[in-house]
């Protein structure tokens, strides 16, 4: 039997009653030739450990399959009804390369999966793709990639330049931690059932040499833009009011009228070394 044996992906949701349910996120893509392209944007992943999230009926799990020859598979799923659709692409390929794990991804760290190098490809549940995202965040460095589906409106905020309306908090810290590219958008009528808003794939390669390496740390960067965004249109000795006083902003060369948005990355982690948590984070 191969995965090209299996039955087609609206006759699994039937066997197995996998209606999508809006209380996980789910948003279905029986179209094979679309989650053979989400692969391909993901480049090779021969001899690559694979992450996915909410594989649902299988889709994109079949596609990885069908467009490589990945090392194993690891799929994260909640769902009862999809565990059992998934259970048939695990006796098609064999529980070798295959690992069926039925828990809430948001407490999975990833990074312990397997040694091996790892990729992430996931048309992430919408409820919780941002969350998700930022939980992975200090994992970066064990992971190879990740091909992610966003709303459009997260992908944009996550390639977002300085100055724009969409730049912000989620902006600052993928781009400190990963080079960022969207792949391609996939409108609504892609989808079972159509969600009301175009997504888009997302796909993060993590730096190997981040902007100030060694001095800015994860945590202290977090906390100061946190802090910077927190009202957007405030300036920033008014957002930062106690986290950076007069004179760190000139060391860090930064004029402290400036809003949060008129800061590049690069200038973000210069102020964090001059911010009061330094000595803490």
């Amino acid at each position: 039997m191969s995965i090209q044996s299996l039955p087609p992906l609206r006759q699994v949701v039937e066997e197995f009653d996998l209606q999508p349910k809006k209380s996980l996120g789910q948003n279905f893509l029986f179209d094979l030739n679309l989650t053979c392209k989400i692969v391909r944007a993901a480049g090779s992943i021969e001899g690559f450990d694979v992450i996915e999230v909410g594989p649902g009926p299988g889709g994109l799990t079949r596609s990885f399959f069908l467009e490589g020859s990945p090392k194993h598979v690891f799929v994260i799923e909640k769902d009862d009804r999809a565990i059992a659709a998934q259970r048939q692409i695990q006796d098609v390929v064999g529980e070798s390369k295959f690992t069926v794990l039925q828990k809430d991804a948001l407490k999975v760290d990833i990074s312990k999966l397997s040694s091996n190098p790892k990729k992430v490809i996931a048309n992430l549940p919408y409820n919780i793709s941002t969350k998700l995202l930022t939980n992975w965040f200090s994992v970066m460095d064990d992971i190879s990639s990740l091909t992610l589906m966003f709303q459009k409106e997260v992908a944009d905020r996550l390639i977002a330049a300085p100055g724009s309306k969409s730049y912000g908090r989620l902006s600052v810290m993928t781009q400190w931690l990963c080079d960022v590219e969207k792949a391609f958008d996939v409108p609504p009528t892609a989808f079972v059932p159509p969600p009301k808003v175009t997504s888009s794939i997302v796909h993060l390669v993590p730096r190997k040499n981040r902007i100030m390496q060694g001095q800015v740390t994860l945590k202290r960067l977090e906390h100061l833009v946190k802090k910077a965004f927190g009202n957007r249109r405030k300036m920033l000795r008014s957002t930062l009011k106690g986290l950076v006083d007069e004179k760190g902003f000139e060391k860090a060369g930064i004029d402290s009228t400036a809003r949060p948005e008129d800061l590049s990355v690069e200038q973000f982690c210069q102020l964090s070394l001059y911010s009061t948590a330094s000595s803490r984070n």
